[in-house]
Protein backbone atom coordinates (compact mmCIF):
# COMPACT_ATOMS: atom_id res chain seq x y z
CA UNK A 1 0.00 0.00 0.00
CA UNK A 2 1.06 3.85 0.46
CA UNK A 3 4.14 2.70 2.56
CA UNK A 4 5.42 -0.03 0.59
CA UNK A 5 8.06 -0.12 -2.18
CA UNK A 6 6.44 -1.42 -5.52
CA UNK A 7 8.68 -2.38 -8.49
CA UNK A 8 6.10 -1.55 -11.38
CA UNK A 9 6.34 1.79 -13.08
CA UNK A 10 3.75 3.95 -13.29
CA UNK A 11 2.77 4.82 -16.90
CA UNK A 12 -0.56 6.71 -16.29
CA UNK A 13 0.77 8.82 -13.30
CA UNK A 14 3.38 9.76 -16.04
CA UNK A 15 0.39 10.12 -18.40
CA UNK A 16 -1.69 12.10 -16.17
CA UNK A 17 1.11 15.11 -15.31
CA UNK A 18 2.16 15.35 -19.27
CA UNK A 19 -1.82 15.89 -19.98
CA UNK A 20 -1.88 18.81 -17.59
CA UNK A 21 1.68 20.55 -19.12
CA UNK A 22 3.70 19.92 -16.42
CA UNK A 23 7.31 19.10 -15.75
CA UNK A 24 8.83 16.24 -12.82
CA UNK A 25 9.68 19.43 -10.74
CA UNK A 26 6.04 21.49 -11.02
CA UNK A 27 4.12 18.25 -10.05
CA UNK A 28 5.96 17.82 -7.15
CA UNK A 29 5.94 21.56 -6.12
CA UNK A 30 2.25 21.45 -6.34
CA UNK A 31 2.22 18.27 -4.16
CA UNK A 32 5.05 19.42 -1.30
CA UNK A 33 7.44 17.04 -2.37
CA UNK A 34 10.73 16.85 -3.76
CA UNK A 35 11.48 16.16 -7.35
CA UNK A 36 13.81 13.22 -6.78
CA UNK A 37 10.53 11.58 -4.77
CA UNK A 38 7.88 12.40 -7.52
CA UNK A 39 10.53 10.99 -10.39
CA UNK A 40 10.89 8.09 -7.93
CA UNK A 41 6.70 7.79 -8.24
CA UNK A 42 7.10 7.68 -11.46
CA UNK A 43 9.35 5.23 -12.03
CA UNK A 44 7.62 2.74 -9.22
CA UNK A 45 10.64 2.71 -7.40
CA UNK A 46 9.05 3.96 -4.03
CA UNK A 47 5.91 3.84 -2.83
CA UNK A 48 3.35 6.73 -2.70
CA UNK A 49 2.45 7.28 1.09
CA UNK A 50 -2.09 7.33 2.22
CA UNK A 51 -1.58 11.04 2.98
CA UNK A 52 -0.58 12.22 -0.57
CA UNK A 53 -2.69 9.96 -2.65
CA UNK A 54 -5.80 12.28 -2.33
CA UNK A 55 -3.44 15.85 -3.29
CA UNK A 56 -2.75 13.74 -6.48
CA UNK A 57 -6.22 13.61 -7.14
CA UNK A 58 -6.76 17.01 -6.11
CA UNK A 59 -3.89 18.35 -8.49
CA UNK A 60 -5.22 16.56 -11.06
CA UNK A 61 -8.50 16.88 -11.11
CA UNK A 62 -9.73 13.16 -10.77
CA UNK A 63 -11.87 10.95 -8.03
CA UNK A 64 -9.49 9.55 -5.57
CA UNK A 65 -9.96 5.92 -7.07
CA UNK A 66 -8.44 6.94 -10.35
CA UNK A 67 -5.43 7.85 -8.94
CA UNK A 68 -4.99 4.51 -7.06
CA UNK A 69 -5.22 2.59 -10.25
CA UNK A 70 -2.54 5.10 -11.46
CA UNK A 71 -0.43 3.97 -8.33
CA UNK A 72 -1.10 0.11 -7.32
CA UNK A 73 -2.71 -0.66 -11.13
CA UNK A 74 -6.63 -1.72 -8.90
CA UNK A 75 -9.07 0.66 -6.28
CA UNK A 76 -9.45 0.14 -2.91
CA UNK A 77 -13.07 -1.03 -3.33
CA UNK A 78 -14.65 0.71 -0.10
CA UNK A 79 -11.77 3.36 1.03
CA UNK A 80 -12.22 5.60 -1.71
CA UNK A 81 -10.10 8.31 0.06
CA UNK A 82 -7.41 8.69 2.21
CA UNK A 83 -6.46 12.24 4.74
CA UNK A 84 -4.21 14.65 3.83
CA UNK A 85 -3.56 16.07 7.35
CA UNK A 86 -0.88 13.45 8.02
CA UNK A 87 2.35 12.92 6.59
CA UNK A 88 5.40 12.36 8.67
CA UNK A 89 7.21 15.33 8.15
CA UNK A 90 6.13 17.74 11.14
CA UNK A 91 8.30 20.69 11.24
CA UNK A 92 6.70 24.29 10.91
CA UNK A 93 7.64 24.83 7.37
CA UNK A 94 5.79 21.63 5.93
CA UNK A 95 2.93 22.35 8.74
CA UNK A 96 2.34 25.42 6.96
CA UNK A 97 2.54 24.17 3.53
CA UNK A 98 0.46 21.71 4.02
CA UNK A 99 -2.31 24.10 6.13
CA UNK A 100 -2.15 26.16 3.14
CA UNK A 101 -3.10 22.89 0.67
CA UNK A 102 -5.69 22.08 2.26
CA UNK A 103 -7.33 25.93 2.81
CA UNK A 104 -6.47 26.60 -1.36
CA UNK A 105 -8.37 23.34 -1.90
CA UNK A 106 -11.45 24.11 0.19
CA UNK A 107 -11.69 27.60 -2.17
CA UNK A 108 -11.47 25.95 -5.41
CA UNK A 109 -14.56 24.68 -6.89
CA UNK A 110 -13.43 22.04 -8.67
CA UNK A 111 -12.13 19.98 -6.13
CA UNK A 112 -13.83 20.91 -3.00
CA UNK A 113 -16.13 18.25 -3.66
CA UNK A 114 -13.61 16.29 -3.22
CA UNK A 115 -12.61 17.01 0.85
CA UNK A 116 -16.59 17.11 1.47
CA UNK A 117 -16.62 13.49 0.24
CA UNK A 118 -13.79 12.15 2.37
CA UNK A 119 -14.63 9.54 4.45
CA UNK A 120 -13.70 9.18 7.88
CA UNK A 121 -10.02 7.18 8.53
CA UNK A 122 -9.87 5.85 11.71
CA UNK A 123 -6.78 4.47 10.88
CA UNK A 124 -5.61 8.14 10.21
CA UNK A 125 -5.75 8.63 14.22
CA UNK A 126 -3.10 5.97 15.41
CA UNK A 127 -0.25 7.83 12.79
CA UNK A 128 -1.72 11.24 14.59
CA UNK A 129 -1.38 10.23 17.44
CA UNK A 130 1.85 8.77 17.28
CA UNK A 131 3.40 12.00 15.90
CA UNK A 132 1.60 14.20 18.67
CA UNK A 133 3.41 12.11 21.54
CA UNK A 134 6.36 10.82 20.10
CA UNK A 135 7.04 13.59 16.92
CA UNK A 136 10.13 15.82 17.26
CA UNK A 137 9.45 18.77 19.30
CA UNK A 138 9.47 22.01 17.05
CA UNK A 139 13.08 23.65 17.40
CA UNK A 140 11.48 27.26 16.65
CA UNK A 141 8.13 28.59 15.49
CA UNK A 142 10.14 31.70 13.89
CA UNK A 143 10.29 32.36 10.19
CA UNK A 144 12.65 34.81 8.74
CA UNK A 145 12.03 34.30 4.68
CA UNK A 146 10.49 36.71 2.55
CA UNK A 147 7.00 38.14 3.38
CA UNK A 148 5.19 41.08 5.40
CA UNK A 149 6.54 41.11 8.88
CA UNK A 150 4.13 39.49 11.11
CA UNK A 151 3.33 41.13 14.82
CA UNK A 152 0.96 40.31 17.71
CA UNK A 153 -1.85 42.44 16.47
CA UNK A 154 -1.93 40.07 13.98
CA UNK A 155 -2.71 37.15 15.54
CA UNK A 156 -5.40 39.31 17.86
CA UNK A 157 -7.24 39.81 15.27
CA UNK A 158 -7.27 36.13 13.92
CA UNK A 159 -8.00 35.20 17.67
CA UNK A 160 -11.27 38.17 17.66
CA UNK A 161 -12.49 36.96 13.92
CA UNK A 162 -12.54 33.31 15.48
CA UNK A 163 -14.55 34.29 18.74
CA UNK A 164 -17.17 35.90 16.26
CA UNK A 165 -17.23 32.95 14.08
CA UNK A 166 -17.85 30.46 17.00
CA UNK A 167 -20.72 32.91 18.16
CA UNK A 168 -22.82 32.71 14.89
CA UNK A 169 -22.02 28.90 14.53
CA UNK A 170 -23.62 28.62 17.83
CA UNK A 171 -26.21 30.77 17.17
CA UNK A 172 -27.17 29.49 13.72
CA UNK A 173 -25.24 26.47 13.09
CA UNK A 174 -22.41 25.55 11.00
CA UNK A 175 -24.20 26.27 7.40
CA UNK A 176 -24.14 30.13 7.68
CA UNK A 177 -20.54 30.54 9.50
CA UNK A 178 -18.41 27.88 7.20
CA UNK A 179 -17.92 29.79 4.14
CA UNK A 180 -16.63 32.50 5.44
CA UNK A 181 -14.03 30.69 8.54
CA UNK A 182 -12.43 28.53 5.52
CA UNK A 183 -12.44 31.86 3.24
CA UNK A 184 -10.70 33.57 6.34
CA UNK A 185 -8.21 30.96 6.62
CA UNK A 186 -7.02 31.02 3.04
CA UNK A 187 -7.26 35.02 2.52
CA UNK A 188 -5.87 36.35 5.91
CA UNK A 189 -4.03 33.23 7.68
CA UNK A 190 -2.24 31.49 4.73
CA UNK A 191 -0.44 34.54 3.79
CA UNK A 192 0.22 35.49 7.50
CA UNK A 193 1.52 31.78 8.06
CA UNK A 194 4.28 32.69 5.25
CA UNK A 195 5.09 36.07 6.41
CA UNK A 196 8.15 36.58 8.55
CA UNK A 197 8.07 37.01 12.66
CA UNK A 198 9.77 35.90 15.43
CA UNK A 199 10.06 32.88 17.76
CA UNK A 200 7.11 34.00 20.89
CA UNK A 201 4.59 35.54 17.32
CA UNK A 202 5.08 32.27 15.50
CA UNK A 203 4.03 30.14 18.43
CA UNK A 204 0.80 32.70 19.18
CA UNK A 205 0.54 32.47 15.09
CA UNK A 206 0.23 28.75 15.44
CA UNK A 207 -1.86 29.01 17.81
CA UNK A 208 -3.98 31.02 16.53
CA UNK A 209 -4.08 28.86 13.19
CA UNK A 210 -5.01 25.77 14.87
CA UNK A 211 -7.57 27.83 16.81
CA UNK A 212 -9.49 28.81 13.16
CA UNK A 213 -8.35 25.48 11.27
CA UNK A 214 -10.07 23.59 14.68
CA UNK A 215 -13.60 26.00 13.72
CA UNK A 216 -13.30 24.82 9.94
CA UNK A 217 -13.29 21.51 11.66
CA UNK A 218 -15.88 21.58 13.59
CA UNK A 219 -18.19 23.52 10.95
CA UNK A 220 -17.98 20.44 8.70
CA UNK A 221 -18.62 18.24 11.38
CA UNK A 222 -21.90 19.99 12.42
CA UNK A 223 -23.06 19.17 8.68
CA UNK A 224 -21.86 16.09 9.14
CA UNK A 225 -18.84 16.38 6.46
CA UNK A 226 -17.10 13.71 8.86
CA UNK A 227 -13.88 13.25 6.71
CA UNK A 228 -13.68 16.59 5.49
CA UNK A 229 -13.94 17.33 9.69
CA UNK A 230 -11.16 14.82 10.28
CA UNK A 231 -8.96 16.79 7.99
CA UNK A 232 -9.07 20.06 9.37
CA UNK A 233 -8.88 18.25 13.14
CA UNK A 234 -5.55 16.56 11.95
CA UNK A 235 -3.96 20.00 10.66
CA UNK A 236 -5.03 22.24 13.85
CA UNK A 237 -3.70 19.20 15.32
CA UNK A 238 -0.42 19.72 13.39
CA UNK A 239 -0.08 23.93 14.25
CA UNK A 240 -0.26 23.11 18.07
CA UNK A 241 2.25 21.19 17.93
CA UNK A 242 4.32 23.86 15.55
CA UNK A 243 3.28 26.12 18.53
CA UNK A 244 4.37 23.84 20.91
CA UNK A 245 0.59 24.65 22.67
CA UNK A 246 -0.18 21.23 24.31
CA UNK A 247 -3.46 22.77 25.91
CA UNK A 248 -4.58 23.30 22.22
CA UNK A 249 -3.62 20.39 21.20
CA UNK A 250 -5.63 18.58 23.95
CA UNK A 251 -8.63 20.72 23.06
CA UNK A 252 -8.62 19.24 19.44
CA UNK A 253 -7.70 15.57 21.21
CA UNK A 254 -10.92 16.34 22.81
CA UNK A 255 -12.99 17.16 19.78
CA UNK A 256 -11.73 14.31 17.86
CA UNK A 257 -13.05 12.38 20.82
CA UNK A 258 -16.41 13.61 20.30
CA UNK A 259 -16.28 12.88 16.56
CA UNK A 260 -15.18 9.02 17.24
CA UNK A 261 -18.30 9.07 19.63
CA UNK A 262 -20.33 10.44 17.31
CA UNK A 263 -19.58 8.06 15.00
CA UNK A 264 -19.46 5.05 17.28
CA UNK A 265 -16.28 4.56 16.95
CA UNK A 266 -15.85 3.24 20.70
CA UNK A 267 -12.00 2.06 20.96
CA UNK A 268 -11.03 5.28 19.43
CA UNK A 269 -12.86 7.74 21.21
CA UNK A 270 -11.50 6.29 24.09
CA UNK A 271 -7.85 6.43 22.71
CA UNK A 272 -7.79 9.79 21.89
CA UNK A 273 -9.79 10.83 25.33
CA UNK A 274 -6.84 9.52 27.28
CA UNK A 275 -4.41 11.02 24.84
CA UNK A 276 -5.80 14.42 25.68
CA UNK A 277 -6.33 13.69 29.80
CA UNK A 278 -2.58 12.57 29.76
CA UNK A 279 -1.65 15.92 27.99
CA UNK A 280 -3.51 18.61 29.55
CA UNK A 281 -1.76 16.86 33.06
CA UNK A 282 1.54 16.85 31.39
CA UNK A 283 1.10 20.59 30.95
CA UNK A 284 -0.30 21.10 34.39
CA UNK A 285 -3.78 22.31 32.68
CA UNK A 286 -6.38 24.50 34.99
CA UNK A 287 -9.42 22.26 36.52
CA UNK A 288 -11.68 23.66 34.22
CA UNK A 289 -9.38 22.15 31.59
CA UNK A 290 -8.69 18.78 32.96
CA UNK A 291 -13.02 18.81 33.66
CA UNK A 292 -13.62 19.20 29.77
CA UNK A 293 -10.72 16.28 29.24
CA UNK A 294 -11.88 13.48 32.19
CA UNK A 295 -15.80 13.82 31.82
CA UNK A 296 -14.79 12.98 27.72
CA UNK A 297 -12.93 9.99 28.60
CA UNK A 298 -16.23 9.47 30.97
CA UNK A 299 -18.27 9.63 27.95
CA UNK A 300 -15.79 7.49 25.62
CA UNK A 301 -15.45 4.51 28.55
CA UNK A 302 -19.67 4.67 28.30
CA UNK A 303 -19.79 4.36 25.17
CA UNK A 304 -17.42 1.38 24.78
CA UNK A 305 -19.58 0.05 27.15
CA UNK A 306 -22.86 0.34 25.65
CA UNK A 307 -21.40 -0.86 22.57
CA UNK A 308 -19.87 -4.28 24.29
CA UNK A 309 -22.14 -7.05 23.50
CA UNK A 310 -21.23 -8.26 27.77
CA UNK A 311 -20.54 -5.14 29.24
CA UNK A 312 -18.79 -5.17 32.96
CA UNK A 313 -19.67 -3.81 36.36
CA UNK A 314 -16.20 -3.00 36.32
CA UNK A 315 -16.65 -0.13 33.45
CA UNK A 316 -19.45 1.30 34.61
CA UNK A 317 -17.24 1.94 37.80
CA UNK A 318 -14.45 3.32 35.62
CA UNK A 319 -17.52 6.01 34.17
CA UNK A 320 -18.30 6.86 37.52
CA UNK A 321 -14.53 7.59 38.59
CA UNK A 322 -13.96 9.50 36.07
CA UNK A 323 -17.18 11.24 36.48
CA UNK A 324 -16.23 12.19 40.08
CA UNK A 325 -12.95 13.17 39.04
CA UNK A 326 -14.28 15.58 36.32
CA UNK A 327 -16.73 16.90 38.75
CA UNK A 328 -14.31 17.92 41.88
CA UNK A 329 -11.82 19.70 39.28
CA UNK A 330 -14.35 21.74 38.19
CA UNK A 331 -15.06 22.33 41.54
CA UNK A 332 -12.26 24.53 41.91
CA UNK A 333 -13.32 27.13 39.80
CA UNK A 334 -11.81 29.41 37.13
CA UNK A 335 -8.13 30.54 37.05
CA UNK A 336 -6.38 32.55 35.68
CA UNK A 337 -4.84 29.71 33.48
CA UNK A 338 -7.54 28.83 31.80
CA UNK A 339 -7.21 29.01 27.87
CA UNK A 340 -10.17 31.17 26.31
CA UNK A 341 -12.11 28.31 24.70
CA UNK A 342 -12.54 26.42 28.07
CA UNK A 343 -13.95 29.69 29.42
CA UNK A 344 -17.56 28.71 27.19
CA UNK A 345 -17.59 25.38 28.76
CA UNK A 346 -19.84 26.09 31.34
CA UNK A 347 -21.21 24.00 34.36
CA UNK A 348 -24.72 22.62 33.28
CA UNK A 349 -23.03 21.76 30.09
CA UNK A 350 -20.86 19.62 31.99
CA UNK A 351 -23.30 18.25 34.02
CA UNK A 352 -25.61 17.86 30.49
CA UNK A 353 -22.73 15.47 29.06
CA UNK A 354 -22.52 13.43 32.50
CA UNK A 355 -26.25 12.88 31.83
CA UNK A 356 -24.60 11.19 28.52
CA UNK A 357 -22.48 8.98 30.18
CA UNK A 358 -25.57 7.70 32.68
CA UNK A 359 -27.88 7.12 29.62
CA UNK A 360 -25.27 5.50 27.86
CA UNK A 361 -25.06 3.04 31.24
CA UNK A 362 -28.97 2.80 30.93
CA UNK A 363 -29.11 4.89 33.86
CA UNK A 364 -31.93 7.04 32.02
CA UNK A 365 -33.62 8.74 35.48
CA UNK A 366 -29.99 10.22 36.24
CA UNK A 367 -29.77 11.38 32.79
CA UNK A 368 -33.09 13.42 32.53
CA UNK A 369 -32.46 16.42 34.74
CA UNK A 370 -29.10 17.21 33.66
CA UNK A 371 -30.48 17.20 29.91
CA UNK A 372 -33.96 19.23 30.76
CA UNK A 373 -31.77 21.79 32.95
CA UNK A 374 -29.09 22.55 29.62
CA UNK A 375 -32.27 23.75 27.69
CA UNK A 376 -33.53 25.92 30.06
CA UNK A 377 -30.01 27.43 30.32
CA UNK A 378 -29.72 27.49 26.72
CA UNK A 379 -32.68 28.26 25.74
CA UNK A 380 -32.84 30.71 22.77
CA UNK A 381 -28.93 31.92 24.06
CA UNK A 382 -27.40 28.76 22.22
CA UNK A 383 -30.03 26.96 20.55
CA UNK A 384 -28.30 23.94 18.88
CA UNK A 385 -27.05 22.50 22.23
CA UNK A 386 -30.73 23.69 23.35
CA UNK A 387 -32.18 21.39 20.76
CA UNK A 388 -29.88 18.79 21.54
CA UNK A 389 -30.48 18.55 24.85
CA UNK A 390 -34.20 18.39 24.42
CA UNK A 391 -33.99 15.14 21.98
CA UNK A 392 -31.73 13.44 24.81
CA UNK A 393 -34.25 14.32 27.24
CA UNK A 394 -36.66 12.66 24.99
CA UNK A 395 -34.31 9.26 25.07
CA UNK A 396 -33.99 9.43 28.64
CA UNK A 397 -37.57 9.58 29.44
CA UNK A 398 -38.08 6.90 26.29
CA UNK A 399 -35.63 4.68 27.88
CA UNK A 400 -37.77 5.06 31.15
CA UNK A 401 -40.72 3.91 29.50
CA UNK A 402 -42.96 7.27 29.49
CA UNK A 403 -43.56 7.29 25.42
CA UNK A 404 -45.89 10.11 25.84
CA UNK A 405 -43.38 12.39 27.96
CA UNK A 406 -40.36 11.54 25.44
CA UNK A 407 -42.49 12.46 22.61
CA UNK A 408 -43.69 15.65 24.01
CA UNK A 409 -40.26 16.37 24.86
CA UNK A 410 -39.11 15.80 21.36
CA UNK A 411 -41.91 17.41 19.55
CA UNK A 412 -40.31 21.04 21.26
CA UNK A 413 -37.22 20.12 19.64
CA UNK A 414 -38.42 19.71 16.06
CA UNK A 415 -38.72 23.84 15.32
CA UNK A 416 -34.63 24.27 15.51
CA UNK A 417 -33.83 21.71 12.80
CA UNK A 418 -35.87 23.89 10.42
CA UNK A 419 -33.74 27.32 11.72
CA UNK A 420 -30.48 26.12 12.38
CA UNK A 421 -27.84 25.33 9.35
CA UNK A 422 -26.76 22.41 11.55
CA UNK A 423 -27.32 18.81 10.08
CA UNK A 424 -26.02 17.33 13.23
CA UNK A 425 -29.88 18.57 14.52
CA UNK A 426 -32.10 16.64 11.90
CA UNK A 427 -29.80 13.26 12.37
CA UNK A 428 -30.65 13.43 15.60
CA UNK A 429 -34.10 14.10 15.77
CA UNK A 430 -34.18 11.51 12.67
CA UNK A 431 -32.67 8.76 14.86
CA UNK A 432 -34.85 9.36 18.08
CA UNK A 433 -37.57 8.87 15.40
CA UNK A 434 -35.94 5.69 14.59
CA UNK A 435 -35.85 4.39 18.37
CA UNK A 436 -39.68 5.06 18.28
CA UNK A 437 -40.20 1.50 16.28
CA UNK A 438 -40.99 -0.68 19.04
CA UNK A 439 -44.08 1.61 19.37
CA UNK A 440 -44.61 1.73 16.24
CA UNK A 441 -48.50 0.93 16.13
CA UNK A 442 -48.91 3.92 18.23
CA UNK A 443 -51.28 6.58 17.41
CA UNK A 444 -49.03 9.25 19.18
CA UNK A 445 -46.04 7.86 17.52
CA UNK A 446 -47.11 7.92 13.73
CA UNK A 447 -48.95 11.13 14.94
CA UNK A 448 -45.32 12.16 15.96
CA UNK A 449 -43.64 10.93 12.53
CA UNK A 450 -45.97 12.36 10.03
CA UNK A 451 -45.53 15.62 12.34
CA UNK A 452 -41.62 15.60 12.04
CA UNK A 453 -41.41 14.89 8.03
CA UNK A 454 -43.70 17.43 7.32
CA UNK A 455 -41.54 20.20 8.79
CA UNK A 456 -38.12 18.41 7.45
CA UNK A 457 -39.75 18.60 4.47
CA UNK A 458 -40.66 22.11 4.41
Amino acid sequence: MGGQRSRKTRPELVRARVRRGMSQEAAAEALGVTPTTWARWERGEQGVRACYRPLIAAVFGVEAVEVERWIDGWSYGETSSWPIAGCDDDSPAATVKSAALLWRLEMDPSRRHLLASLPFVPGALGEWLVSWNYGTPTASAARQDEGREVGLADVARIVEAQKAFGQIDQRFGAGLVRPVVVKYLHETVAPLLRGRYDERVGSELMTAAAGMTWLAGWTAFDLNRHGQAQQHFGQALRLAKSGDDPLTGAWVLATLTRQAIHLEQGAWAVWLARAAVDTARRAEASPHVMALMLVREAWATALQAKLAENPDRHTAKQVERLITEAERAYAQGATDRDPEWVGRYEEVELNAQVGRCWSMLGEHRRAVGPAEAAVIEFGERVPRTAQFNQLHAAEAYLGMGELEQALDSARAAIPATKTLTSARTVELARQFAGQLEPYGDSVMVREFRDHLNSELAA
